[in-house]
């Protein structure tokens, strides 16, 4: 089965400019060597704390950034070196949930604009035709269809995150990429928005990348986890095999962190000290070794690579090859 996203070795590096002509004098590597893949009716969490890159992965699949190297396939066609007329198509297969439902939404347009907008430009519908199927959008979603005549702020946190669900929806894509698409909305609200996500997953068909900080989140939706630090992927593989057997000892200190409802359970006590390193200049060999409890010399110079350490589970670290 074809995946309907392959990212191959992608990286992005941002220039600081200085000076009259604007020269870059250093770059910021944001992203460096990213690969993963997702198969159709799949979610891949990529997770990670923040700064480690993982929106900037999101906009470049979207095409939002353009990538420094590396590929990005959707449906099997390379779409890296496309222009704008060139991948304007593509844009209907993969849609985007963003972040803030307050700032996502034009407070300019009214909800029937907004979800109308995507059809008029790619399918031309007009009139009556325009308005059934924007109707029919916000049912999917759970809002009533006069709605379609009011403005961004007359809704609440939740229900604009689901005008952005409608709007993601209306030209049928085969990927979502939902960049924190619940943390700005509260805890009640959050499980209703994951579970409407669910259903319109297991409905269409659609493949999801979430990006999430939040491990409660992505046990709940995901179904493998990519954890990435400082601009690379340190281990990827099934949602709960990851989260009860962490191998590598930054997605430890990750699940280690996250709170447990049960004060009686016991977890791991790994804690992470100093801060993360800068991505003008990442340290040399393991990107981790600054803060890693068991780091040896090998650390310090080699760079390891992600390989499985059972099947299906990829992981970096030196630890795993003794």
């Amino acid at each position: 089965m074809t995946p309907v996203l392959e990212v191959d070795r992608l990286v992005k590096h941002f220039p600081i400019l200085r000076g009259i002509l604007r020269r870059p004098v250093a770059w910021v590597r944001a992203v460096d060597g990213v690969s993963f893949a997702i198969a159709p009716g799949e979610t891949l969490c990529l997770v990670g704390e923040s700064g480690c890159g993982k929106s900037t992965v999101a906009r470049l699949v979207l095409r939002l950034d353009e990538p420094t190297g590396g590929a990005i396939r959707l449906d099997g066609t390379d779409v890296t070196g496309l222009d704008e007329r060139e991948f304007a198509p593509f844009r209907r297969r993969v849609q985007m949930v963003f972040q803030d439902p307050y700032a996502s939404l034009n407070p300019r347009l009214k909800v029937g604009q907004i979800v109308g907008e995507p059809l008029e430009n790619y399918e031309g519908l007009r009139g009556k035709a325009l308005e059934e199927r924007v109707a029919g959008l916000l049912a999917k979603v759970g809002l009533r269809p006069e709605g379609v005549g009011r403005y961004p702020f007359e809704f609440s946190g939740g229900q604009r995150q689901r005008i952005g669900l409608a709007r993601a929806l209306a030209l049928n894509p085969k990927l979502i990429v939902a960049d924190e698409p619940v943390s700005a909305l509260d805890v009640s609200v959050q499980a209703q928005v994951l579970n409407l996500m669910m259903d319109l997953q297991e409905e269409f068909g659609l493949a999801y990348l979430f990006v999430s900080h939040d491990l409660a989140v992505v046990e709940h939706i995901g179904h493998r986890i990519a954890v990435m630090y400082l601009g690379e992927i340190v281990e990827i593989g099934p949602k709960q095999v990851v989260l009860d057997e962490p191998k590598h000892p930054y997605t430890r200190a990750l699940v280690a962190a996250a709170p447990i409802p049960d004060p009686r359970a016991k977890r791991d006590t790994l804690v992470l000290e100093g801060d993360v390193p800068s991505p003008l200049n990442p340290p040399a060999g393991c990107r981790f070794h600054t803060r890693c409890p068991f780091v040896m010399d090998r650390c310090r110079e080699e760079t390891p690579r992600l390989r499985e350490v059972s099947p299906g589970r990829q992981a970096a670290c030196h630890l795993l090859e003794a």
